[in-house]
């Protein structure tokens, strides 16, 4: 007998889910929450996806062609603002959310979310599942290069929503690791489901060699994605021998400056005609980009999981990236994972997927293997698995999710 469908509010308070990635703060998070949303919807579930109004012109309630409904509070002014001012606008969209319908499990995503999320579900006597996306790192510990302390108020919220929802869901086990050791979760309580990747958008095609070929970083433009380590793998390499570096993606809000600064250290390195800045692309637009690149590196001082490593493998395309946090998970075994920051070492390796057929197309094939078994479908009945559980605890009159 088949399952009944669920009712389903994804809660995602400072960027939304339907923006284009690569911008202000939309990243892999905003493609994860759409992407499980539509699927989970196109399964027969009633979802909604919460968030704060970023613009002034659109219905505050509509649906889209995927079926998902999307509600947006006003909190704050209707415009993009940095994600380190939204915790002040917290409480007006928690009041917001009083205007949702009957739901049976709420889904947060990011601390903020979670912080008006989980009062909300425990008003409503539901389950309230967190994920987090990214963890705070305390001002005491010692901080990756580009990895911001912060406000103590992030700090004692993700402690909080960790021990006090019901479920978290976590997209790495790295992730989970940190969840359960930084913010004293019951490991129990965490669950992993991997991201996935749509391979009918991003597929290999003809790899560009003339006039010249060009590599692929693709990340909003802040230090923690550490893009200047791309740009001086580009410039350690002989000019006979360099390929272009297309960098996709645009400043974080409050990181318009690092632009600057990068563009500033392709001049210096020389490479400034080699190194080409595209803005934030449309999700077809990255997909075609991948598709014809010799490589996709990603030099991240960390990451949650890394979900363009795996994009870029579905493309057929070979993988450079930072051997930190869930990046480990996202790529395949073949892959190139680096440790040292080290341009030079960068480049070696770069080098030898520009001079040898074989190495690339084995690469290129174990990449699209891999990617193959990372699905969002999958990605989306997974997540509901982990509702049904926190439903049916309830049913039995195990659980009790009132305030």
């Amino acid at each position: 007998m088949a399952e009944r469908p669920l009712s389903i509010a994804v809660v995602a308070l400072h960027t939304s889910p339907f923006a284009a990635p690569g911008s202000g703060d939309v990243g892999g998070m905003n493609v994860l929450v759409r992407a499980t949303a539509e699927r989970m919807a196109s399964e027969g579930h009633r979802v909604e996806v919460i968030t704060r109004r970023f613009t002034p012109d659109l219905p505050a309630v509509s649906t889209r062609p995927s079926g998902v409904v999307l509600r947006l509070i006003d909190a704050g002014p209707a415009a993009l603002r940095p994600k380190g001012e939204q915790e002040a606008f917290v409480a007006a969209f928690r009041a917001g959310l009083s205007d949702v319908g009957d739901v049976e499990i709420v889904h947060s995503h990011h601390w903020l979310a979670g912080m008006a999320g989980l009062p909300f579900a425990r008003e409503r006597c539901v389950p309230h599942v967190q994920s987090f996306h990214s963890i705070a790192a305390h001002p005491s510990t010692e901080l990756a290069e580009g990895e911001r302390p912060e406000s103590a108020g992030r700090l004692a919220g993700e402690e909080h929503l960790a021990q006090e929802s019901d479920a978290v869901v976590a997209v790495s086990h790295a992730e989970q690791r940190t969840i359960v050791r930084r913010l004293h979760a019951d490991p129990a309580h965490v669950h992993v489901v991997l991201p996935g990747v749509d391979a009918t958008l991003f597929h290999r095609g003809v790899r560009r060699v003339d006039p010249r070929p060009y590599v692929v970083t693709a990340a909003r433009i802040e230090p923690l994605k550490g893009l200047d380590l791309a740009i001086r793998t580009i410039a350690a390499l002989a000019d006979a021998r360099r390929p272009d570096l297309v960098i996709a993606g645009g400043p974080t809000d409050g990181y318009e400056l690092h632009l600057d600064e990068l563009r500033a250290l392709a001049v210096e390195l020389g490479v400034a005609e080699r190194v080409r800045f595209v803005g934030p692309l449309a999700r077809e637009d990255l997909a075609e980009l991948f598709a014809h690149a010799t490589a996709v590196l990603v030099p991240s001082h960390s990451e949650t999981y890394g979900l363009v490593a795996l994009e870029a493998q579905a493309s057929g395309v070979p993988v450079l990236a930072s051997a930190s946090g869930g990046l480990v998970e996202a790529v395949n075994a073949r892959a190139v994972l680096l440790s040292s920051r080290d341009p030079h070492e960068w480049a070696e390796r770069l080098a030898a997927l520009l001079d040898d057929e074989a190495p690339w197309d084995a690469q290129s094939a174990a990449g699209i293997r891999f990617a193959a078994e990372r699905s969002w479908d999958r990605t989306a009945e997974e997540t509901v698995r982990v509702y049904r559980e926190l439903l049916a605890h309830n049913e039995h009159g195990s659980w009790q999710y009132c305030a």
